[in-house]
């Protein structure tokens, strides 16, 4: 019986450490890296940056794949529906992990369900008019929105879009009621505010950057806790007035729920170190984006806490997309 038992213990550990090899060698095969954007997009962009320095570490192709539309639910239904093996992983962004839950009635995924890799960036939201727009500062134009509420027009990228809802985080924050103008993308909704079609617009800094560089588009705030390196002479919403405003697009990396545990940790820490270099980082800076390393801890605690304050300015706000 001892001899027995010994012999089971003995097939135990050995397959232990068969189980144990094996975890230690992922990744043994490409693996596909899900970006809910179509190609040449910021978040696109930055993938593919990201990816060729995971590539060097890992020793193994990422394999950028555009899965877009419907506020990225295709791509993100997909890595929730993939094996956990550790060879799918995605771009999940506030859409994915804050705002969707609360904008529609019933989604394929569960954004609390996946296993939460780590940050990867994030795209600070400002308030821009056109360069010949009246409104020199904030406080005129909000002068302006509050003297005749409703006349005041702001595209967003479209209807449940980090524009639009900082938008509507703004009108809570400052009393004011504002037309919201929805595009499809941020290019028309920037190229109708450069015509003066629309009055304002809430802009992130990689899809307005080459426009306030070239003088096109007015800043007048930027919606986030210090002056951002690109605008210093630009206040923040906080010393031009509007407290507690802070908004910012941003995205991290996912797998599917019960993700192999080996793979997300190694994942997750080479992750940070591509993240952490000073030359990956520059290029993401000059993109107008803040790189925002993060362990999947950190990340799901975060993605939690933005859940749960868009989730009230979407209700406040009687938001629905479905």
């Amino acid at each position: 019986m001892r001899w027995k038992t010994f012999g089971i213990g003995l097939l135990l550990a050995g397959a232990g450490l068969t189980s144990t090899a094996m975890a230690a060698d992922w990744p043994q095969s490409s693996i596909q890296w899900v970006v809910p954007y179509p190609a040449g997009g910021g978040s696109d962009v930055i993938a593919r940056l990201v990816a060729k320095q995971l590539e060097t570490t890992l020793g193994q192709s990422l394999v950028v794949e555009n899965k877009p539309g419907a506020a990225t639910i295709i791509g993100a239904t997909y890595v929730a529906n993939a094996k956990p093996d550790g060879y799918t992983v995605g771009t999940a962004d506030s859409g994915t992990l804050a705002y969707n839950v609360s904008l529609y009635r019933s989604l394929q995924y569960d954004p609390s369900a996946f296993t939460y890799v780590g940050g990867l960036a994030r795209f600070p939201l400002m308030l821009a008019v056109p360069q010949g727009s009246p409104y020199k500062t904030l406080a005129d134009l909000l002068a302006a929105a509050r003297a005749e509420p409703e006349k005041l027009t702001a595209s967003s990228a479209g209807s449940g879009s980090p524009h639009h809802l900082a938008l509507e985080m703004f009108e809570q924050l400052t009393d004011t009621k504002i037309t919201h103008v929805p595009y499809k993308g941020a290019a028309p909704a920037i190229q109708d505010l450069l015509g003066g079609q629309v009055d304002m617009s809430f802009v992130d800094s990689a899809a307005a950057l080459s426009n306030i560089k070239a003088g096109k588009l007015r800043v007048l705030g930027v919606a986030t806790p210090a002056r951002i390196d690109l605008l210093p002479d630009v206040p923040t919403m906080a010393e031009a007035g509007v407290k507690n405003f802070q908004a910012y697009a941003w995205q991290g990396m996912v797998g599917p729920k019960g993700m192999d545990a080996q793979a997300s940790q190694r994942m997750s820490q080479v992750l940070m170190q591509a993240l952490q270099d000073p030359a990956i980082a520059q290029r993401i800076r000059d993109m107008g984006v803040e790189p925002m390393p993060m362990t999947s801890e950190q990340f799901r605690s975060f993605a939690e806490r933005e859940r749960s304050e868009w989730a009230g300015v979407i209700q406040r706000a009687g938001i629905r997309l479905d």
